[in-house]
């Protein structure tokens, strides 16, 4: 079997370190409400609020869920007197999301074009 190089691809053989610290990545963005606050936060900062609304999920949920993500350092967070605002942590995240969404759509649609 061939595999082609991807665009971007790690430039370098990846270590066992490397390799656990993905799947760590890739099992907190293995939630559907994970993925929707992370695609959400794409757009800007957020607080709790809004990212409830968006997520479509109650509030505790959505909380519980930030401080994974948190914890997991995809998305960090300042405070602005009471309320907690949240940001995604850097542009790998952005482009995992991206990604996922990318693949999930083309499963979903067929949509020519794609590998």
């Amino acid at each position: 079997m061939h595999l082609s190089s991807a665009h971007g691809s790690h430039p370098r053989q990846p270590g066992t370190r490397q390799f656990a610290r993905a799947a760590e990545i890739l099992a907190l963005l293995a939630d559907r409400t994970r993925l929707a606050l992370l695609h959400a936060l794409r757009h800007g900062e957020a607080d709790v609020t809004a990212l409830t609304a968006a997520a479509g999920a109650a509030r505790p949920a959505v909380s519980q869920h930030l401080a994974k993500l948190r914890l997991g350092g995809l998305v960090t967070s300042r405070k602005e007197g009471r309320r907690v605002v949240y940001s995604l942590a850097g542009g790998h995240v952005a482009r995992l999301v991206d990604e996922a969404l990318s693949q999930a759509d083309h499963d979903l649609t067929g949509a020519p074009g794609h590998p």
